[in-house]
């Protein structure tokens, strides 16, 4: 059998968990995840993970927060006066928004604190510094 390496376009089902079992994203009862290995359009660790898989392979890996979504960085916290907030948008803890840059680019962000005056907001991945734990299965190498 083939075993998938760097350049090959695969096709994977996955079950990602957290530390405490709790599953944050699958891709059981749909569509396998599918895409180019070393073409940077997943987590590194997962990558990694796949070469040398051959079709029906399957296995459970551990990837830490550095070769998944990085570290929590404090330098992704910002805090704007609530005066910046359109009038229609009320800033509550958990809420997901989107700040647009000045090139046009939109960064989702999370309501982390509200007080009278500011709204501090966290633009980390909500998976940074988190290790994290995949079931993967092969499906087919493209």
């Amino acid at each position: 059998m083939t075993q998938a390496k760097d350049g090959d376009t695969v096709r994977v089902h996955y079950t990602g968990k957290l530390e405490d079992g709790s599953v944050f994203d699958t891709s059981r009862g749909g569509e396998p995840l599918e895409f180019t290995i070393g073409a940077g359009q997943i987590i590194p660790g997962f990558e990694k993970a796949i070469i040398g898989m051959e079709p029906g392979n399957s296995k459970t890996i551990k990837i830490p927060s550095e070769e998944a979504y990085g570290p929590r960085r404090e330098d992704m916290m910002v805090v704007v006066e609530k005066s910046q907030f359109p009038e229609d948008i009320k800033p509550v803890v958990g809420q997901e928004l989107q700040i647009r840059q000045g090139d046009g680019l939109a960064i989702p962000v999370t309501v982390v604190e509200v007080t009278e005056s500011k709204v501090t907001l966290d633009a980390n991945h909500p998976l940074a510094g988190k290790d994290l734990t995949f079931d993967i299965e092969l499906i087919e190498i493209l």
